[in-house]
């Protein structure tokens, strides 16, 4: 096999043209979400702002190889705990160090920086720890047989650096997010080699806990607040999710103007800036709703089209990586880009429940976006820099 010099060959020009795309449609999704004057900014320019931003990172990821993002995964995972153990402790409210929407402590203004989203930032973060973690234990465990004991003691660490994150984002509340991390441990986890005896037990039990949490918030809400900690707008959300015509003025109106708007695109849609449809922050979270009544089940279908084409370009790239760390953080951020587009997707249609969740470079969002673009970043320095530390049999043909 030709090993390529040039930076140019070991570039990754496809992945970089498929965010040029979605950077397209994001700028103008974005412009078409204002027309209802509801905002008294202008969000494109600060979109197109935090792209080039992002762009700068991806340049700046990829100047890093693996084996040293390898080496900064722990400080890193401790940096993003840290941010969330901050927010936690700041003093919220108007005119706070954090900031409070809505019942949920989720930002925080920082000098100069200004708001940032810490769970967004800790998602990536995550990622590359958990990925160092298992990576350095198959590496101990390498002349070990796989057996049920190493299994579980693998699955046990897993849940060590699961657990510090999503007791932290549990407790501002945010569902949403929590439900990333949670899909992020398990793609993770199903490549890991974990044998089957205990994932599909382990699957099985989560489905199970997850349809019993499901009963227990329509039928046993005292419960799960008073014992189990939960709070009440989470039950709101499934209400609405499952009935929103019964809330038409409270939780179900947003999904009820989602529904309305993406049913009234109809094939082709009403044509840029032809939306009709009002729906409260749609350049954020109902962002495809606005492409859905602009553009048609054409357009709505060409966004996920193009979705489809980046995840499976990533699923490419992964398996293309021979190295293990790298493997597991391409893994989880598939797994991160994946559940954010189907949740959002899916709440928008009423196909899940709404948790606030936005659609990947598309909605407007510094945090959401900065995130996502250095977990690219990472997929771009992993491509660009593998075959020049790392030679496999192959390459001798």
């Amino acid at each position: 096999m030709k090993i390529p010099n040039r930076s140019s060959d070991r570039f990754d020009w496809t992945l970089a043209f498929i965010i040029l795309l979605f950077c397209i449609i994001s700028l103008f999704a974005i412009a078409s979400a204002q027309t209802s004057g509801q905002y008294g900014i202008n969000y494109v320019p600060l979109q197109f702002r935090w792209y080039i931003l992002g762009a700068i990172i991806i340049a700046m990821a990829m100047v890093l190889e693996p084996e040293q993002y390898k080496k900064l995964a722990w400080p890193l995972y401790g940096f993003g705990v840290l941010l969330l153990f901050f927010l936690m402790i700041a003093p919220g409210g108007d005119g706070q160090i954090a900031e409070v929407r809505l019942g949920a402590k989720r930002w925080l203004h920082l000098p100069i920086i200004g708001t940032i989203q810490p769970s967004e930032f800790i998602k990536t973060f995550f990622i590359l720890g958990l990925a160092r973690m298992v990576s350095k234990h198959h590496e101990k465990n390498v002349e070990k047989k796989n057996t049920l004991k190493t299994n579980f003691f693998l699955l046990g660490k897993i849940m060590l650096v699961l657990i510090v994150p999503l007791a932290f984002i549990i407790r501002q509340p945010d569902l949403g997010t929590s439900l990333v991390f949670i899909a992020i441990t398990a793609a993770v986890i199903i490549v890991a080699g974990i044998s089957w005896k205990i994932l599909l037990p382990l699957f099985a039990c989560g489905a199970a806990a997850g349809a019993g949490l499901l009963w227990m918030a329509l039928y046993a809400q005292d419960f799960m607040e008073e014992t189990l900690g939960f709070d009440r707008y989470m039950f709101k959300r499934v209400y609405s999710w499952l009935d929103p015509y019964s809330y038409p003025s409270d939780e179900g109106f947003n999904l009820i103007r989602a529904i309305t708007a993406v049913g009234s695109g109809e094939l082709t849609g009403k044509g840029f800036q032809g939306r009709e449809v009002y729906i409260p922050e749609n350049h954020t979270d109902f962002i495809f709703s606005v492409i859905a009544e602009e553009y048609g089940f054409i357009g709505a279908s060409i966004v996920l089209t193009l979705f489809f084409i980046l995840i499976f370009h990533l699923t490419k790239v992964a398996l293309e990586l021979k190295d293990s760390f790298s493997v597991y953080v391409c893994t989880g951020i598939i797994a991160m880009i994946a559940f954010h587009v189907f949740e959002n997707v899916g709440m928008t249609i009423q196909l899940l429940p709404i948790t606030g969740i936005p659609l990947p470079f598309i909605s407007y969002g510094g945090s959401s976006l900065f995130s996502n673009m250095f977990a690219i970043g990472l997929v771009f320095s992993m491509k660009f820099h593998h075959r020049t530390y790392l030679f496999d049999a192959d390459s001798d043909d």
